[in-house]
């Protein structure tokens, strides 16, 4: 308390001291781009940092005419690039005005170019911004040679990626966007990393944001071709000790003539890969002895692993377009899966053996229409979309079962059947009118539906050559419909020329109703309302000292398949079944933060309400353990972070120090509490830049051990090294790297619960080396396909 008081303290006087400053650097820069015949020109226009060339805006442009915003830079480079017009470089200084007007700017042709200025540095990998936020650089970083957007992610500064989760440290679980739109898992996974221009870590999303996730990851992809085709083939083939060998093929095209676009993508990964999970689950209570030692290993084949989409583009102008998209993605995996497991008890010991022949198909298919419009000259836009999302998954495993009990064994044969659909459609609308250069306002409101229906029908016999015969208690269907009806506003200002504000709220309103008949029927319909309020002060103490904080509430809604109590087979004392009695997760986040020169400080304190956890609990026989999700009382995250990029000719490095306090509470599902302790985040990414040669890269991070409160996990890292170089004047760029080259990539950790000590450890398939060939054709270097999608937050809980 006495921390918040000295933070309001601070900022009335602040505020006062301030409320009549004057801005001292420029904040607008416009211009109109024309040739010499006087024709207006189309291109690209980037304001450049002159002392380390980083490129801190960029505009494009049809119509000659550019006007860019909230520079705040005291000098620039304004760089105008196009097919049409050799590369111009104008250096701005200010003079006094916020506002520069470059006037008319006369370009040369093509066959004249010019070499006034040219930028020699490397890109810097990280860019902070006052708000928060960060930008990440992929192009020309190690981040380039992921194979997945996955990868690329857990490669992200504070961004840790673990058990198909994404979250960010101090915050939590992040939903993901592209290009500024809310997308789900899928479509996630299906962009080709060859497209991606940078990564946005949004920590302190405001209104417009769903309210789904704590954090906001954007994903930025290059610019679309202006007219004529572009495209890249690349191949990724990596072999891995431990999980075996796999290939990754992405093939990109893009075509544009006049005000038609047209993209297309499509990946294939081929091969193996493995995780494999040690767990035991120790009572030590004489009475009640057990010690369960349970190995399961997942050695997965990829039999058909793609992705696929296209879109097509229609612009009346360079801001008003109608865009229709259809992507998709299958998943079609086999391989088998062993269990392990002895068990000792006040009986003996026994031995069970599992395997369990893997045949899971999903195809997800996603269907966009929308409409985007420019309202004004001050660059107000309207937004109007639609999507239409479809999950089909079959599952038909094989599981043949060992035990070895008594000196006796014994055998049996299961089938698991299960069918699953999923269909939501959404449609949504978004409004900004820009007031002026520093105020505007956002509204908007979205309506979704969701369906979800399953069947499970689980089948066992003594032998293979006999009838299988249903089991009951492990078969079951399951239907869920929800609505979502969401409504924003949000505000945004200046209080003074040295502080501005964003002010909002989004209303959400949820109605749903569910039926299973797994352990007995049970139906009911629930809904509920909540409101997310947000509030963001940025400061610009001066040219080289900016500070913002920060309030946003935030909520998770359960994944639809983590409501579904249908029974997933492990071994014979172990399934994991879903919880159809979960709630929604509700967060209240604080941040301060202060940024000087390029040195990058937080601070911040999230308060979790019924949080969503996970835990291995007693089933209805003694040895017997169900995996499950479920809502903890509460919790608290207390976290700080210190940041510094430096950016040299053949040299660039970004490094991060994090430390995080987490505590957990709860007091219903007899959890054992342990001391809290603070966690530890180390991050360093390095490129060395040999002039005509090759690029060295060097990755390295390292997460702690850490204990809160209801557990501890045990600390986790990971280097990675790679050599890159560029062929046939760039078109053809060829990178060897070694990725977790100690293999110190693995989850692991312990609770107690219900009087069961529990530990577990996983090893994943992060340790190999890859080769990676990129080849780029094309006739042109811009693009103008400007793909959106609605913003959707039910997509990603269909997993």
């Amino acid at each position: 308390m006495r921390f918040l008081i000295l933070v309001f303290v601070y900022l009335y006087v602040f505020l006062f001291n301030t409320a009549v400053g004057k801005a001292q650097s420029i904040q607008k820069i416009s211009g109109k781009v024309v040739n010499s015949t006087n024709e207006l020109m189309m291109g690209t226009a980037s304001v450049i940092i002159v002392q380390d060339s980083t490129i801190i805006k960029q505009q494009d442009f049809l119509d000659g005419s550019f006007q860019i915003s909230d520079i705040n830079q005291k000098e620039v480079l304004v760089k105008l690039t196009s097919a049409e017009f050799a590369d111009r470089f104008l250096r701005v200084n200010y003079n006094g005005s916020e506002n520069v007007d470059l006037g008319t700017i006369i370009v040369k042709e093509n066959n004249n170019q010019l070499n006034e200025v040219v930028v020699t540095s490397q890109p810097s990998l990280l860019k902070y911004g006052a708000n928060g936020n960060i930008d990440v650089t992929v192009k020309g970083t190690v981040l380039a040679t992921s194979s997945s957007v996955d990868e690329l992610l857990g490669r992200v500064p504070n961004v840790v990626v673990s058990e198909g989760q994404i979250s960010v440290l101090g915050k939590g679980e992040a939903i993901i966007y592209l290009n500024g739109v809310l997308i789900n898992y899928e479509r996630f996974a299906a962009i080709p990393v060859s497209q991606i221009a940078k990564i946005e870590v949004i920590s302190n999303p405001s209104s417009k944001y769903d309210a789904e996730g704590k954090a906001v990851i954007n994903i930025v992809t290059k610019q679309s071709i202006e007219s004529g085709i572009m495209g890249s083939a690349s191949q990724h083939a990596a072999v891995s000790k431990f999980g075996g060998a796999s290939t990754n093929t992405f093939l990109d095209f893009n075509y544009s003539k006049g005000k038609f676009s047209f993209i297309a993508n499509y990946s294939l990964q081929l091969g193996r890969n493995r995780e494999l999970l040690y767990t035991t689950r120790t009572r030590s209570n004489p009475d009640d002895y057990m010690k369960s030692e349970l190995t399961t290993d997942w050695k997965r084949r990829f039999n058909n692993y793609s992705n696929f989409g296209f879109g097509l583009q229609y612009s009346f102008s360079a801001d008003n377009y109608l865009s229709l998209a259809y992507s998709g993605n299958i998943s079609d995996l086999g391989g088998v899966v062993e269990s392990r497991n002895t068990l000792d008890n006040y009986s003996g010991r026994s031995f069970y053996a599992t395997d369990v022949d893997r045949n899971d198909v999903l195809l997800n298919q996603f269907i966009n229409l929308n409409y985007n419009l420019k309202t004004d000259q001050k660059g107000s836009t309207l937004f109007i979309g639609s999507q239409y999302s479809n999950y089909n998954q079959t599952i038909g495993d094989l599981i043949e079962e060992n035990s070895l009990v008594d000196e006796e064994t014994d055998q049996r044969y299961l089938k698991n059947n299960v069918g699953s659909r999923i269909n939501i459609i959404a449609v949504q609308s978004d409004y900004m009118k820009t007031i002026n250069e520093k105020t505007k306002i956002e509204i908007g409101a979205k309506f979704s539906h969701a369906t979800i229906k399953s069947g499970t029908d689980f089948l066992i016999a003594d032998d293979m050559n006999t009838d299988f015969e249903l089991d009951d208690e492990l078969s079951s269907d399951f239907e869920y419909n929800e609505e979502i009806a969401a409504a924003y506003l949000n505000f945004g200002g200046a209080l003074s020329n040295k502080v501005n504000f964003s002010v909002g709220g989004r209303a959400e309103k949820t109605s749903y109703n569910l039926f299973t008949d797994a352990n007995g029927i049970q139906k009911f319909e629930k809904g509920y309302s909540n409101f997310f309020p947000n509030l963001l002060l940025n400061f610009d103490f001066s040219e080289d000292w900016k500070g913002h904080f920060s309030y946003a509430a935030r909520i998770t809604r359960p994944r639809y398949q983590a409501l579904n109590p249908y029974v997933i087979y492990q071994d014979p004392f172990t399934t994991i079944e879903g919880n159809p009695n979960l709630l929604p997760e509700k967060t209240h986040s604080f941040e301060f933060g202060t940024m000087y020169k390029k040195f990058d400080f937080k601070i911040g304190y999230t308060y979790k309400i019924d949080p969503i956890a996970a835990a291995a609990l007693r089933g209805d026989t003694p040895n017997s353990y169900i995996l499950r999700a479920l809502n903890i009382e509460k919790g608290h995250t207390f976290f700080s972070s210190l940041s510094r990029s430096f950016n040299l000719k053949w040299w660039t490095s970004t490094n991060t120090i994090s430390v995080n306090l987490t505590k957990s509470i709860d007091n219903f599902y007899e959890y054992a509490f342990s001391p809290v302790k603070p966690q530890i985040y180390l991050y360093s990414n390095n490129t060395f830049t040999i002039p005509k040669y090759f690029k060295l890269q060097l990755l390295a991070w390292y997460l702690g051990n850490r204990s809160y409160g209801l557990g501890s996990d045990n600390s986790r890292s990971t280097v990675t090294v790679g050599i890159e170089r560029n062929f046939l004047k760039d078109a053809l760029k060829l990178n060897f790297s070694a990725n977790d080259i100690f293999h110190k990539f693995m989850v692991s950790g312990d609770y107690n619960v219900g009087q069961t000590q529990i530990y577990y450890h996983r090893t994943y398939t992060s340790n190999y080396f890859k080769l990676t060939a990129t080849y780029n054709f094309g006739n042109s270097q811009k693009t103008t396909y400007k793909k959106s999608e609605i913003e959707q937050s039910e997509n990603n809980r269909a997993r």
